[in-house]
């Protein structure tokens, strides 16, 4: 279990800095003045509520320009300069999901991002590049990392041969190679050697610890034997790859890192993939099921196992607190009041994560029309 990963705290890449910082930021008008030409009686809890998303807004944007100040100036950062950003954004997600449910009228068209407008003003959508250029800045990969020039292929070709390996048939073999692509997207935005703003722990492509990383290297080389016969042109590849990656952090070889990670925490779990696609027949729910493998493994794999999967509930608020940290059930006073959930209830709340999965499923099929490395 761990923090929320790269791609959570860009999943909707709110953005907002000093006015002068970006195109855009003139169109930030306060609820309170966007309501001055039509005045209305509203109650002490709306007042409060709005004053509320006011203050999570101008914290955000200060944050946002703080960053800016440091990264332009080439000022030290903190161990964890993602961190107050994330937390700030999550803020204002939360106290504008307040100010929604007090005054539904606040409820503004669809954004470009898919997120539920409940949650997300539609006003601060210029502002998104802001956010998510500071936090390609501060997880830009090391100079040594390795790059891979087919990186979604690789990702694809890993997952395929490590479930062929595990006894699964080709179709099953090639869910796995899709619900890879689908855990790069989710951990880093499907960017590769990317390191961690909000953690000094998690790095590289599928975003492991250290330990994680070394579990996922002694599961490979237990069935490094059984890769050779199922797929030969990706032993090949690994042997190239962990020769090229002696001598520095292997998560920063892309292949090595998503190697590691795939067996660290699912090879098991791809055996049981018929299983799974059978449970889970939809392709996003496959992927987010694996994505919960990643941030709550226990009761997950509990779940999965009872024999009703779906009504299975998530009673700890360990494990509770662990789901708000990745976006579920994180926005706003009445789902942070949430004691227990169903894995129904648990997969519906990603849909931070739709738009990462369904990028992955769209360069899946591109991989296999030729169209994508």
């Amino acid at each position: 279990m761990k923090p929320a990963s790269y791609s959570a705290a860009l999943l909707i890449a709110l953005a907002a800095s000093a006015p002068w910082t970006f195109p855009g930021a003139d169109s930030l008008i306060p609820i309170s003045a966007a309501n001055a030409q039509q005045p209305r009686p509203i109650t002490k809890a709306q007042a409060d509520a709005i004053a509320a998303y006011e203050e999570a807004l101008d914290g955000f944007k200060k944050i946002l320009a703080e960053r800016r100040r440091q990264i332009d100036s080439n000022g030290k950062l903190s161990a964890r300069p993602g961190q107050d950003v994330y937390l700030a954004r999550v803020k204002v997600m939360s106290t504008y999901k307040d100010l929604t449910d007090l005054m539904p009228e606040r409820i503004g068209p669809p954004n470009r991002y898919s997120v539920p407008p409940a949650y997300f003003d539609k006003a601060i959508e210029p502002l998104i590049e802001e956010y998510a250029a500071l936090f390609s800045s501060i997880q830009a990969p090391p100079k040594f990392a390795q790059a891979s020039p087919t990186p979604f292929k690789d990702v694809y070709d890993l997952g395929r041969a490590i479930a062929l390996a595990q006894g699964v048939d080709e179709r099953a073999a090639d869910a796995a190679g899709r619900i890879s692509l689908g855990i790069f997207f989710a951990e880093t935005n499907g960017k590769q050697n990317i390191g961690n703003g909000r953690s000094k722990t998690y790095k590289g492509s599928l975003q492991t610890g250290p330990q994680e990383n070394r579990r996922g290297a002694h599961k490979w080389a237990a069935i490094k034997g059984r890769i050779a016969k199922v797929a030969p042109e990706v032993a090949a590849r690994d042997a190239k790859e962990a020769a090229r990656a002696r001598g520095i952090d292997e998560r920063y070889n892309h292949w090595v890192a998503v190697r590691n990670g795939l067996m660290n925490a699912h090879a098991d779990l791809f055996a049981q993939l018929p299983k799974i696609m059978k449970t889970l027949p939809d392709e996003i729910d496959q992927m987010k099921f694996f994505q919960l493998i990643q941030i709550v493994p226990a009761p997950t794999r509990a779940a999965l196992a009872s024999g009703d999967f779906m009504r299975y509930r998530v009673t700890s608020p360990r494990i509770m607190g662990y789901l708000r940290n990745n976006s579920m059930f994180a926005f706003g006073k009445k789902e942070r009041a949430r004691t227990s959930a169903n894995y129904r209830e648990i997969l519906d709340a990603m849909w931070l994560f739709n738009s990462k999965f369904e990028k992955a499923r769209d360069k899946y099929a591109e991989l296999k029309d030729g169209k994508a490395s």
